[in-house]
């Protein structure tokens, strides 16, 4: 279930394409900090993982694997001013799995992207920025419905955020 609109910011808007979602990402990551965390909300196939990867390239490489961490739950990225992890927490039974995959480290070292974070239960950080993707109410060929929800030191750099499709 995805956060209800109580954000400081929140914005909408529609993502038409794939490569939208990759350039989302890479804008996400232009500002991005270490210590930061990255929620990704929205239902299987929504886009979670494409949007990751395209931020996660934007940090290391545009040729770097970025592979879904479904089974292996974390995958760890350094990029040359920061660490990045890629939690994907589908999988997890309770909020305290998470800490012991790491989360805590890796907040300490980088910045953490996390899919499916309703499964960390209310102990998400307060410092965060909450992407939530939807389907269009016209399907999946419309492409994706983004919100962006910042919250705490996020709020101002959620702001600067421009909408890639409409590069």
């Amino acid at each position: 279930m995805a956060p209800p609109v109580t954000a400081e910011t929140a914005n909408e808007r529609l993502m038409p394409a794939v490569r939208d979602m990759e350039r989302l990402g890479a804008a996400i990551a232009a500002r991005l900090r270490p210590g930061d965390t990255v929620c990704l909300w929205g239902p299987l196939g929504a886009g979670k993982s494409t949007l990751a990867r395209g931020l996660i390239r934007a940090l290391t490489s545009p040729d770097e694997e970025v592979p879904s961490p479904t089974f292996t739950l974390v995958q760890s990225y350094d990029g040359p001013a920061f660490a990045v992890a890629h939690f994907d927490l589908y999988r997890l039974r309770s909020s305290s799995e998470a800490f012991e995959l790491g989360l805590d480290e890796a907040l300490e070292h980088g910045a953490a992207v996390i899919e499916w974070p309703e499964r960390l239960q209310g102990r998400l950080a307060g410092d965060r920025l909450d992407v939530v993707i939807s389907i269009p109410p016209g399907g999946a060929a419309e492409g994706r419905l983004v919100r962006l929800e910042a919250h705490g030191s996020w709020s101002s750099r959620a702001d600067q955020l421009e909408n890639p499709a409409h590069r």
